[in-house]
């Protein structure tokens, strides 16, 4: 689908380069002399590369719908992610560094978004919260729960985080997975 180069928004996904990037920043530029532009700060999806480039109303690119499938993790195979599609039942190998860091997140059964672009998968969304239990952290120090100080844990899967101080071992939270931050306790 064509669309003039003064119509990218955020979050619009376009064909250019001989690549897919991701529109991050729009920002519409009226000179005092010349014709407007578009100034877009793009994001390639596969490298993670950023671009700034200034589109011309005249200017036509074509953007990109991707395909949106739901898939269940299933398990690790060395450094191969196995995922299976929640409608047809085929299962899909990932590699590790496709999801990239947070692949520590992942849990058996976990329902996750892979978006596709010509049946080749680009990306792969987490849920925003998961819950984990803590497997190490110091104990509490009587007075030292009324500051807002954090102490660092040990989660299930190894992740190092900041908690607050009234956090016991083996408490269940929930947790960022952009970031790995402690959210709040889960219920």
């Amino acid at each position: 689908m064509k669309m003039n180069g003064n119509e990218i928004k955020p979050g619009n996904i376009i064909k250019h380069q001989d690549g897919l990037w991701v529109a991050v920043k729009c920002h519409a530029v009226k000179p005092g002399k010349g014709g407007a532009f578009n100034q877009v700060e793009l994001k390639n999806l596969i490298d993670g590369r950023k671009l700034n480039e200034r589109f011309r109303s005249a200017e036509t690119v074509e953007r990109i719908r991707l395909d949106q499938k739901n898939h269940t993790y299933l398990y690790k195979d060395g450094d191969m992610l196995v995922f299976m599609n929640a409608e047809n039942y085929e299962q899909i190998n990932l590699e590790a560094d496709f999801v990239g860091d947070r692949a520590v997140y992942l849990t058996d059964s976990m329902s996750v978004e892979l978006e596709f672009y010509e049946d080749k998968p680009i990306s792969v969304a987490l849920p925003e919260q998961v819950i984990l239990s803590v497997k190490e952290t110091e104990p509490v120090v009587k007075g030292q729960t009324a500051a807002n100080s954090y102490k660092p844990a040990i989660l299930e899967n190894g992740v190092r985080t900041a908690v607050p101080p009234f956090i016991n071992v083996d408490e269940r939270l929930i947790i960022n997975t952009e970031d790995g931050s402690y959210v709040k306790r889960a219920e």
